[in-house]
């Protein structure tokens, strides 16, 4: 086939300067991360802007309870590395991705994340449930499960997705987080998929970890994370 669907996803959905990346947009005083360009509202300068993970995690990684939610979103991916879900890229909005802790006096609970993968080579949608279901929650039981286990409410696109089908699943989640739920506009942000930044992610997250003596930080999940990252980027296949 010429051409991929996600290059046609990403010429369609994204700026021409796809693989650039964006600085990491700081919270407005509403709390909230500004949709576009003010300056320029009508350019491709707007929301989901594309960012570094590790960026993100050093400018999210606010508090303790948002580090304990940024090492569940590394786990999260290490898990669909496994299955070698690793080229594509993911959207990140909720609660997490506003200044919550001022909006609304508590902390983010999760964070929100909307997968869109290419299938890995000899895969299908239904191989990857049968070899690890949890990852790919079917009911509002195993939905919550997946929030308790990593602190994400996760969702999947696949990118091999019938035309119509991944258009209009793009809309749908884009339309969901571009506003909050008192109907105001809002930016949210995207990462790439594949594994290049997680061992970056992780030392970042180590380091604030000490910096809020969360002692039982990194955790086993987390080690084995860092030691597939470091192996990865060695080029060590196990």
């Amino acid at each position: 086939m010429e051409g991929s669907v996600l290059s046609k996803l990403e010429q369609s959905v994204h700026h021409p300067w796809m693989n650039s990346l964006a600085p990491v947009p700081s919270w407005n005083a509403r709390g909230i991360i500004e949709p576009v360009n003010s300056i320029a509202p009508t350019s491709a300068d707007r929301s989901p802007f594309r960012v570094s993970l590790r960026q993100f995690v050093q400018a999210f990684g606010t508090t303790s309870k948002r580090v304990a939610i940024l090492q569940g979103l590394l786990r999260y991916r290490h898990e669909l590395h496994q299955l070698g879900m690793t080229t594509g890229f993911q959207w990140l909005d909720g609660s997490f991705l506003e200044r919550i802790e001022l909006i609304e006096r508590r902390d983010p609970g999760d964070i929100d994340v909307v997968t869109f993968f290419e299938m890995p080579i000899g895969q299908t949608q239904l191989t990857l449930k049968g070899a690890r279901p949890e990852l790919f929650p079917g009911s509002a039981a195993e939905q919550a499960a997946l929030k308790d286990k990593f602190h994400v409410d996760g969702y999947t696109v696949a990118l091999d997705s019938a035309p119509s089908r991944l258009v209009a699943r793009a809309a749908y989640w884009y339309s969901m987080w571009s506003h909050r739920r008192d109907q105001t506009w809002k930016g949210f942000l995207e990462v790439d998929l594949g594994p290049t930044e997680d061992s970056q992610a992780i030392e970042v997250l180590k380091a604030l970890a000490e910096e809020y003596a969360l002692a039982s930080v990194p955790d086993e999940g987390m080690k084995e994370a860092l030691a597939a990252s470091s192996a990865s980027s060695s080029g060590v296949v196990s």
